[in-house]
């Protein structure tokens, strides 16, 4: 995988937008680490001088969402684009509309369902008459719930049940998850009856026991942008998506302090764990993903995704969720072990 990483991206020019944001950089970093030649854009100057990027050899660029012209030179000679600017439901039409000027594939990482929908009802057509790939929620919450669910749904053509278990040490919120959490107001959707429908209430004293270090967690009912993911092409009749109460609660707290690195990576010391459970009458099958820093561990995840579809390995036009586009089980293993310790496993 190292040396994949070195030598795929072959200079090619990829567009971030949000780039002076926390997963900006680090999705800047992995990118330049895979031999891309990432284009760090962002709507405020100051805040884009500040990160160093230039320093770095990376171009810088200045946009709008508001203004379609500064858009279109922001993504000038790129190949790709992804966008980090959160809240998505501002940003994510705009940015990807320009990709689909520019003929570009478009990538954003939004854990807000509302915005992952408006996407495929906006851009699905068009990306497919535009012959390029649109994939929004490519990131922690969202695209990574769908791989894990895709991964252990497997062979089969139909589940009764998907539930994914998110266990989180801590939870120290970005700025612009805060920004996000005020501006997403949105009814929140699950999966009943094989239908998408609205969240009914909020599951009281539930618990999940994860393996260690986390044991037996109280958890809490929050639907993200995977329930829209998976909807997509996953035929399941039910699907929840449960986080760790006690870090739901750190994010809830004002006083709660943004990451703070760990190490000379920029890392946070947050781990996870995600297990992502399909049963199917009496069989049961089960992916457990083990990482660490949920905003870093987001860069691997949209670098791989936008080197896939820039290597020629996918052939598909149009607006798609990760695991509909990708092989859900090879992707994630080319992210193991440097990002994510990995088990596949089968229960009866």
């Amino acid at each position: 995988m190292a040396d994949r990483r070195k030598t795929q991206g072959k200079g090619q020019a990829v567009a971030v937008f949000g780039a002076s944001g926390h997963t900006g950089r680090f999705v800047v970093e992995e990118l330049q680490g895979r031999g891309f030649a990432p284009i760090a854009i962002a709507r405020d100057g100051a805040k884009l001088a500040a990160a160093g990027f230039e320093a770095r050899g990376v171009p810088v660029r200045t946009g709008a969402i508001d203004d379609p012209a500064s858009l279109d030179l922001c993504l000038a000679g790129a190949q790709s684009a992804i966008n980090c600017a959160g809240p998505f439901l501002d940003t994510a039409e705009a940015v990807a509309a320009a990709a689909l000027r520019a003929r570009i594939p478009y990538f954003d990482v939004t854990a807000e369902q509302a915005s992952a929908q408006a996407t495929y009802a906006r851009f699905d057509a068009a990306a497919r008459e535009a012959g390029i790939v649109v994939v929004p929620a490519m990131g922690f919450y969202g695209g990574f719930g769908d791989l894990l669910a895709t991964a252990a749904m497997g062979d089969w053509e139909r589940a009764d049940e998907i539930r994914l278990g998110i266990a989180l040490d801590s939870w120290q919120p970005t700025p612009g998850t805060r920004n996000t959490g005020r501006r997403n107001a949105a009814q929140r959707l699950v999966i009943a009856n094989g239908k998408l429908a609205p969240q009914e209430g909020i599951a009281a004293g539930a618990s999940w026991d994860f393996p260690p270090p986390f044991g037996r967690q109280d958890v809490t009912d929050v639907p993200l942008s995977e329930v829209i993911l998976i909807a997509r092409h996953l035929k399941v009749s039910a699907l929840r998506t449960y986080i760790s109460s006690a870090a739901l609660g750190d994010l809830q707290d004002p006083s709660t302090p943004p990451p703070a690195p760990a190490d000379g990576s920029g890392r946070s010391s947050q781990i996870f764990l995600v297990h992502a459970i399909v049963r199917k009458g009496s069989e049961t099958r089960r992916v457990t993903a083990r990482g660490r820093d949920i905003y870093a561990f987001t860069a691997p995840l949209v670098a791989e995704a936008v080197q896939r579809v820039l290597d020629g390995g996918v052939r598909a036009r149009g607006a798609f969720a990760p695991g509909e586009l990708f092989d859900a089980e090879d992707f994630l293993q080319a992210l193991a072990p440097e990002h994510l310790m990995l088990e596949i496993s089968k229960l009866r």
